[in-house]
């Protein structure tokens, strides 16, 4: 990723795959007729002095050159890019820029701020600010989301706003329970219409282990209090021994 800076400003970010017009100093000469008062010599270099012994003098006509710099338009085209070196990019304004992630975290958990670019130091450094937390709770509509009449009309107070996070990961808990018991419903079925037929014993138990892990798994993420908590339940580690374990329990392996 490519910014061009001009007067020592961030100006935009570039599009690698094209090109851009960006500026460039033009220098032009400028001569200009000047006026000055010179003294009057003879032949032999002397001052010619008047009547009073005062130095005569006399005005005389000169030209001076003045370098006059200016901006120009100027169009390049995406070789700057790729044939260039950073040495040549850096000469007309185009630095690669450096993403600072120090503020960036998981989108899962957090929504993170654009990035804002700066020059500063012969660099172009791209930084986040502060993320904000998503909701750890349900947010529900209030009494004042009514009376901004910005509440859906199949919706009402109290009602569910915006899901937090903990009902989205329970949510996929409990999808992942019924994906884990749907291979063996059928043996429930059967059980139930079938007189002589007995669900067997390794399959309640594994149905009954399933149903147990995900109460489990439920109660840690609605005991979370913040979302830092909530998301180091998901996060995997490994011992000494080269054991990968992570707090939130785990489903039984499938049958």
């Amino acid at each position: 990723m490519y910014a061009l800076v001009e007067n020592n400003q961030f100006v935009k970010i570039l599009n690698d795959r094209k090109g851009f017009t960006g500026t460039a100093d033009n220098i032009e000469i400028v001569w200009e007729e000047r006026t000055r008062t010179v003294n009057i010599t003879d032949e032999e270099g002397n001052a010619v002095l008047d009547e009073n012994g005062d130095v005569q003098t006399r005005e005389e006509t000169y030209k001076e050159s003045t370098e006059v710099t200016t901006q120009q338009e100027v169009k390049y085209s995406k070789d700057v890019f790729t044939k260039w070196s950073n040495a040549e990019r850096e000469a007309i304004g185009v630095y690669e820029v450096q993403v600072d992630n120090t503020n960036k975290k998981d989108e899962a958990y957090y929504i993170n701020t654009d990035i804002t670019y700066a020059y500063a130091n012969g660099a172009v450094t791209g930084s986040y600010g502060t993320p904000t937390a998503k909701p750890l709770n349900n947010i529900l509509f209030t009494q004042a989301d009514a009376d901004a009449d910005e509440i859906p009309s199949d919706k009402a107070v109290g009602d569910i706003k915006q899901y937090g996070l903990k009902e989205e990961k329970i949510r996929i808990i409990k999808q992942q329970a019924a994906g884990l018991l749907a291979p063996t419903d059928w043996h429930v079925v059967k059980a139930s219409e079938v007189a002589d037929y007995s669900v067997p014993a390794t399959i309640s138990a594994y149905r009954a282990d399933v149903r147990a892990k995900s109460n489990e798994m439920e109660s840690q993420i609605d005991a979370c209090t913040t979302v830092d908590k909530l998301k180091a339940l998901y996060e995997y580690t490994e011992d000494s021994e080269g054991n990968i374990t992570r707090p939130l329990a785990e489903f039984p392996e499938e049958l």
